[in-house]
């Protein structure tokens, strides 16, 4: 989620208005997805998972275009724990590749393939309420409150653990269901990191007390 560039008007460090280049910026979005294309073709080659790998990798190809036109931030986070977070949450199925095990299905094929297919639909619909303003660290862009972002303050996390699952179901094991858990958890606090980054917008302060629920409609 980004927001408005109208915010508090503090002094940008020099690296930080160095990063906010468009060219540099954009240079940085195509190595940050080289990961995470990388782990979609380990998935294919090793895993083979049917609807939770197609979702995954379509979702991962959507991210990789709309990375490479994105909007160039107004203003980035300084703070080197947050930077560290998003570290985490985007790279951690990298991370872990190796701990990943084949597993077995707990449910039907009809199901684990429905709640890809779940997934999926929300990843689009949220990149395209999106738009070009994407990024891994938080930053402030441009505030989207159409789409699904009129319901939800995160849907792409939201796509993202549903696709967690999908393959959990799909490949079950102890360890993978741990692994993938905390993948999910990552993503929940970078929400609420994120949240307190840009709630210094006051458009985006209103945006907070417009949308209530951050991951699951009038849930939560």
């Amino acid at each position: 989620m980004s927001s408005s560039p109208r915010a508090v008007n503090r002094p940008t460090p020099l690296f930080l208005q160095v990063l906010a280049q468009p060219w540099l910026d954009r240079t940085i979005a195509f190595i940050a997805m080289m990961p995470l294309l990388y782990l979609t073709y380990y998935r294919y080659q090793h895993m083979k998972l049917g609807a939770p790998l197609a979702s995954f990798a379509i979702g991962t190809l959507i991210t990789f275009f709309t990375m490479l036109i994105r909007r160039p931030p107004k203003r980035i986070t300084p703070n080197p724990w947050y930077w560290l977070l998003a570290f985490f949450a985007t790279y951690w199925p990298v991370l872990t590749l190796w701990l990943i095990q084949q597993g077995q299905p707990v449910v039907s094929s009809l199901v684990s393939d429905a709640v890809a297919v779940g997934s999926l639909a929300v990843i689009i619909w949220a990149r395209l309420s999106l738009g070009r303003n994407i990024g891994f660290v938080p930053a402030q862009r441009e505030i989207v409150t159409s789409g699904v972002y009129r319901y939800l303050r995160h849907p792409i996390y939201t796509g993202l653990a549903l696709g967690s699952l999908g393959v959990a179901l799909r490949a079950y094991t102890p360890r993978n269901v741990l692994i993938l858990g905390l993948g999910i958890l990552w993503y929940l606090i970078k929400s609420i990191v994120e949240e307190n980054f840009l709630r210094a917008d006051p458009q985006y302060a209103a945006y907070l007390q417009q949308v209530r629920s951050r991951w699951i409609p009038f849930v939560v």
